[in-house]
């Protein structure tokens, strides 16, 4: 990079090195805040670059699977290291992030940092699968090995994508996999860069990345038949083609996508002005783009003026603007689709003849209306359950808020959704928690929280019903790039 506010141009690493596409084809990003201003070219890589990249982690695979999981650990943490220690570097890949994606630099700044700890805990992982599982029987006694599956594809989507990256990259290298890197086109410099970083500290080929349009090079990737996993993250109709491609070649996947995570606040939640920062958060972090976002709001009717009155005084402090500025607490949607997407949610509320209201504040009306991705926090109140804003997932700064009466009433409305990704319970008492917490259709639960902040990042990660296959992170999500070898032998033979 040559200075905070330069463009960029970053081409594809394949094998051990940087390359332009094939075919020298490059693609522009703009900054969503300001959708004229150029922040870089990311090259445009073709069907030639998918088999180049394959091939290099094909020919890696062989020397980096037959390196101890440990070895692998170790490389990992020279990389968690690498990735956080200049400080300069980091801020100025931060500013360059949020000119690219349009969150807030204080996120940009946790999600670069985030990246280096799951690497940590991926080695942690990885030293522990060092040995072999044993199970002593009557008559034979069993080895359990875990191999790595082989070259595995990585599918990452714009709104996290480093930290996304930490939920998968890192568990395939410690697992003994090489991979081929899809970042997406609408947040490739950062991840790019970021990549490039990782690759370069690991022998040639183990790390190979792709940048361009998945409509290009997704099914050449993802039917590729020397990949042996996938691993996407997206939304649920690219992963239902992502599971039809991978299919002709009978290729594993694991799908993480959409969700429409409910939060139930109970009769006895406790209430304060801490409690709205975190449902403020939950929701709306990252402008409501993150998948485990809180994107629907359930109250019980005891509590619902109280959570309406604290919550929209928490959303009416937000400061929406330019990510870059330190005042700002909200930034941009991504991009023109996915506003369109929220905006008409919005619109359909109020057509319907719904309670919505707008809040936060805006320092620049210019920007604000100068053509900029911008949305402030949109509430629905007593949201009618048949609103698209209620059924589907709104990715951005939108949310429902409902009433329910009984406990039973709030269970079945949280689970009445084709999405089974998160949830959260906010309650004071632990048992009734745990209690509606096991009868939610979800992968993972909150308790008095919701979304990143409260992520726990050694359990695994994913959601039931068309929220996805398979998890990542934890470690279930190092096991998911591996194969069980069972070597068996008779009693006393082999343990």
């Amino acid at each position: 990079m040559q200075g905070a506010d330069a463009t960029v141009t970053t081409g594809l690493f394949i094998g051990g090195e940087a390359r332009p596409a094939s075919d020298g084809g490059l693609y522009e990003i703009y900054n969503p805040a300001r959708p004229t201003e150029l922040v870089g070219q990311a090259a445009a890589a073709t069907e030639n670059d998918v088999e180049s990249a394959v091939q290099a982690a094909q020919g890696a695979f062989k020397s980096w699977s037959r390196l101890s999981y440990g070895e692998r650990a170790a490389m990992l943490r020279k990389v968690a290291e690498a990735l956080t220690g200049d400080e300069a570097e980091l801020a100025e890949r931060s500013r360059l992030f949020t000119r690219e994606h349009g969150k807030i630099t204080r996120e940009t700044m946790i999600e670069i940092s985030r990246i280096g700890i799951r690497f940590e805990q991926a080695a942690d992982f990885g030293e522990a699968l060092d040995r072999d599982e044993e199970i002593q029987g009557p008559m034979l006694d069993t080895l359990v090995h875990r191999q790595p599956r082989g070259v595995a594809a990585l599918v990452v989507p714009w709104n996290w994508p480093l930290a996304i990256l930490g939920c998968k990259l890192p568990q395939a290298l410690v697992a003994g996999n090489t991979v081929v890197v899809k970042p997406s086109a609408n947040s490739a410099l950062v991840p790019s860069i970021t990549l490039q970083m990782i690759a370069k500290m690991l022998p040639p080929g183990v790390v190979n990345i792709l940048t361009g349009s998945a409509s290009r090079i997704g099914d050449p990737l993802i039917g590729h038949p020397l990949v042996r996993k996938v691993n996407f993250t997206g939304s649920v109709d690219i992963g239902r083609h992502v599971m039809q491609v991978a299919a002709r070649n009978i290729t594993p996947v694991t799908l993480e996508l959409g969700g429409n995570d409910a939060g139930l606040i109970l009769q006895d939640a406790k209430l304060n002005e801490e409690t709205f920062q975190k449902l403020y958060w939950g929701a709306f972090g990252s402008s409501g783009q993150i998948c485990m976002a809180l994107k629907r709001m359930y109250v019980h009717e005891s509590r619902y003026d109280e959570v309406v009155d604290g919550f929209t005084a928490a959303c009416e402090r937000a400061v929406i603007g330019d990510g870059l500025l330190p005042e700002t607490t909200m930034g941009p949607v991504n991009n023109a689709k996915q506003l369109k997407v929220v905006t008409g949610m919005i619109a359909e509320a109020r057509a319907k003849g719904a309670d919505v209201r707008e809040c936060g504040q805006v320092p620049d009306e210019a920007l604000y209306n100068g053509g900029g991705y911008f949305q402030r926090p949109a509430l629905v109140y007593d949201a009618d359950p048949a609103l698209s804003i209620v059924k589907d997932e709104q990715f951005g700064p939108a949310l429902p808020i409902l009433k329910f009466r009984t406990e039973a009433e709030a269970i079945e409305m949280a689970n009445d959704s084709i999405f089974g990704l998160c949830s959260s319970v906010w309650t004071e008492d632990v048992d009734r928690a745990k209690h509606i917490s096991r009868q939610i259709e979800a992968g993972y639960t909150y308790l008095n929280g919701h979304g990143p902040s409260v992520q726990d990042g050694l359990g695994p990660f994913g959601g039931f019903k068309q929220s996805g296959i398979g998890r990542n992170m934890g470690r279930d999500g190092v096991l998911a790039f591996t194969e069980a070898h069972c070597i068996s032998g008779p009693s006393g033979f082999l343990i």
